[in-house]
């Protein structure tokens, strides 16, 4: 019963966002909160600061790229804002949607309008693509440079350097978003039709990973790499990637069961820990490897589905987001 879990709720503290999360993260160690209306919310709860990023435009997708927070909206505009809240322009696409982005931490990026795919490196190289049909998801490959483009039938893997087309790899379907396994060894999508799929890219051998009652919108690796964590469902599915053959023919774990379906999860980036987060607002830290669970937010008035989780780099804090435009930040007591 939820009465019985641990309660970290007096190391949370809560406070307005100002506007519907669209994402969180953190720049250093400076909050920021991607709010729906074009904003973001930088600093520490008691005394946020408002910078305009897509003035006028709504916030579609966010990625960190090296010091600064990339955004992407249905303005066409490509921003990037560092932890001063000073903005600089990195792309306007003359009003067509950005509906896609990602980047690394040298500050490569990539974004994607309809079938078009663009990468801006580190020197300011900028190379082009296409794809078969609009682009809904990127990722860059751990090593080398590399992108997965999601899209209808499948993803596209491309070498932004390399003269030759992106490389197909298919699968009946629409693909939405895509992540690489931290060693590089697998690619997984995420799907319309409420269910992962995956290839291990040294022989292409697909991975079918279903049995969601809803989609997959939010994805996590653990810190090792040895599970994929997935909301989707009233249970957190966590698919183990350990050996060769990753998750194929394997019985998924499961955690943190409520009778309320998962919208966000985030693992620690350091120790075995997951936090979960549901669309009536709770949140929970959860151990997998024995079920421990931890209360983090039991809202009162506020049940909206939490849309954004995120964690510093030592993994001190963490930051949510509500749909409703509140959020929170939980500091983890020592010990």
């Amino acid at each position: 019963m939820a009465e019985e879990r641990g309660s970290l709720t007096e190391h949370l503290a809560s406070f307005p966002a100002g506007a519907p999360v669209q994402g969180a993260t953190f720049l250093g160690e400076t909050p920021v909160l991607v709010r729906d209306d074009g904003t973001l919310s930088l600093g520490e709860p008691a005394a946020p600061r408002a910078v305009t990023a897509h003035p006028e435009g709504t916030i579609l997708s966010s990625r960190i790229a090296g010091a600064a927070l990339l955004t992407g909206g249905d303005d066409g505009l490509v921003v990037a804002t560092d932890a001063a809240g000073a903005t600089r322009l990195v792309h306007d696409g003359k009003g067509k949607w950005i509906d896609a982005l990602a980047a690394r931490p040298d500050g490569t990026v990539a974004f994607a309008s309809g079938r078009a795919v663009t990468t801006i490196d580190g020197k300011g190289a900028v190379r082009t693509t296409s794809v078969p049909t609009t682009a809904r998801g990127l990722a860059f490959a751990p090593k080398g440079y590399r992108l997965a483009i999601a899209h209808y039938n499948g993803a596209s893997l491309w070498f932004p350097n390399a003269a030759a087309p992106p490389e197909l790899y298919e699968w009946k379907g629409s693909h939405l978003s895509a992540t690489f396994s931290p060693d590089g060894r697998f690619l997984v999508t995420a799907m319309q039709e409420s269910a992962l799929h995956g290839w291990r890219l040294v022989d292409r051998a697909n991975m079918r990973m279903s049995g969601y009652p809803t989609k997959v919108r939010s994805m996590s690796w653990s810190a090792d790499g040895d599970w994929l964590a997935t909301s989707g469902a009233d249970s957190c599915v966590l698919w183990p990637f350990r050996d060769k053959d990753g998750p194929m023919k394997k019985t998924p774990l499961e955690c943190a069961v409520r009778k309320a379906k998962i919208s966000c999860v985030a693992f620690h980036p350091v120790s075995p820990l997951l936090a979960v987060g549901y669309e009536d607002g709770w949140v929970l830290l959860s151990r997998p490897s024995d079920q421990a669970e931890l209360l983090v937010r039991r809202p009162d008035d506020d049940r909206s589905a939490i849309t954004a989780l995120a964690w510093d780099a030592k993994g001190d804090r963490m930051l949510l987001g509500t749909a409703s435009g509140e959020a929170g930040l939980l500091t983890l007591p020592e010990g």
